[in-house]
């Protein structure tokens, strides 16, 4: 028997937080796995056992684990698509979800009954099978909409640009919103149910083998490797980008993007490579995330989605593919398992009557105005804030920004180190009598 499995130990008021602990632990081991020192062939075939065998066999006795390490996974995908945008060529987007509402609502018209009641016929929803069709039509469509994002806002920058894709996200939220009238095609804020799933066609093959799960273990396991499979080919795909000319251009534009239009680069072309590449990703995990969630509505897609996946990217080290993965796995656990696990925990201890050691406080006087689950995002904030203060630069900084803080602090410390105290000033000397002129 697992011990972890025993009712007396689930039911403990530290079990949730410890068990979040815990999971973030096995992660990290990829990261370990990642830097150590050992041979490439060695470091691929770690991970790929506790990718491929130990998650998925933990994330059958534990189905929550398995929804938080796919969660991770769509994330870490759209943040790879969203450091294109901000880490390699500069541009600061700031609606990136109204992508990832495109792909979701792309597969759940018609892979819903919702496309009877906007078309008015009785074709829908479509088989299974079209998944796959869809998927790759996700990442063309969204691909599509990033170009016409980008063709209005090619000359603005900064803070501008970052207004306007905004107000594009924000839009795209609106228009799902209200799309229920004259033509009913996304079912306004109601949302759209049942959506179709891709077909489980490796059940026969597990079955002639002797695995037998449920249908949601199934799925769970299907879109994991899904997601795993699509992560695969971004972080293949960011990793030729960055070393192709393609990815020199983009640093070009960050750095100083007059200094690239005088070398000669195409900053039109590129920048909408850049919103075309990064919107791509959005659409696909938007269309598994439909998939999987089995319904979706405009509150799925909201400001906040596009500001969480920016962090993802600041937190990991803007521009650094594996820095883009660990900041949307270090922010989706912290806000999924951890943050969560010490609300439950502060409440079960609550319940059970807890006294607080040496001030002898009992926590069931505590003010129901200040439920540990209130304050989630405060402590979220507070750590964000205390990651910028301490490491600015992110977890994994890409190389070229990690030479230039160590460049610009070393330049700073000489600075230092060459101007006095307090410095002296010259002695006044007396200007010399004038003579009278002469006649």
């Amino acid at each position: 028997m697992n011990w972890l499995s025993q009712p007396g130990l689930r039911d403990a008021p530290w079990y949730p937080l410890i068990s979040a602990l815990g999971f973030a632990a096995f992660l990290a081991s990829l990261l370990l796995i990642y830097y150590v020192s050992l041979a490439g062939a060695v470091r691929a075939l770690l991970g790929a056992v506790t990718l491929l065998v130990l998650l998925p066999v933990l994330g059958v006795r534990n189905t929550f684990l398995l929804e938080v390490a796919t969660q991770v996974g769509i994330f870490a995908a759209m943040a790879l698509g969203l450091n294109i945008v901000v880490g390699f060529a500069g541009l600061l987007d700031l609606g990136y979800v109204a992508f990832y509402a495109v792909g979701a609502y792309l597969w759940a018209i018609f892979g819903s009954p919702q496309a009877n009641v906007a078309f008015g016929t009785n074709r829908f929803p479509l088989a299974p099978e079209w998944f796959f069709v869809f998927l790759f039509l996700a990442v063309g469509v969204a691909a599509l909409t990033g170009i016409l994002l980008g063709l209005p806002v090619l000359r603005l920058r900064g803070d501008y640009l970052a207004i306007v894709t905004l107000a594009f996200g924000e839009v795209i939220r609106v228009i799902v919103n209200n799309l229920d009238k004259p033509i009913n095609l996304t079912n306004g804020p109601q949302g759209i149910r049942p959506i179709q799933r891709p077909p489980l066609f490796f059940k026969p093959w597990l079955e002639t083998v002797g695995i037998r799960l449920d249908e949601p273990v199934l799925y769970g396991l299907y879109f994991y490797f899904l997601v795993l499979l699509v992560i695969g080919f971004a972080v293949l795909l960011t990793r030729r980008l960055e070393d192709s000319w393609v990815g020199r251009a983009w640093t070009a534009i960050r750095e100083d993007e007059l200094a690239a239009q005088v070398m000669g680069i195409p900053l039109v072309r590129m920048k909408l490579a850049a919103f075309a590449t990064g919107a791509s990703f959005a659409g696909a995990m938007g269309m598994i995330f439909a998939a999987k969630q089995y319904f979706i509505n405009p509150e799925s897609f909201t400001f906040m989605e596009s500001i969480g996946i920016l962090v993802m990217v600041i937190v990991g080290g803007m521009g650094s593919i594996p820095g883009a993965i660990v900041g949307a796995t270090v922010v989706t656990i912290l806000n999924l398992q951890i943050l969560k696990g010490l609300s439950l925990m502060l409440s079960k201890l609550r319940q059970a009557g807890f006294v607080v050691p040496l001030i002898n406080f009992p926590l069931s006087q505590w003010p129901t105005q200040l439920e540990p689950a209130k304050y989630e995002r405060l402590i979220f904030g507070i750590l964000l804030i205390l990651m910028m203060i301490l490491r600015p630069q992110g977890l994994i900084p890409e190389r070229r920004h990690r030479m230039e803080l160590a460049e610009a602090l070393g330049r700073e410390e000489a600075i230092a180190e060459r101007l006095p105290v307090e410095e002296e000033l010259p002695p006044v000397v007396a200007a010399p009598e004038a003579k009278p002129m002469r006649d």
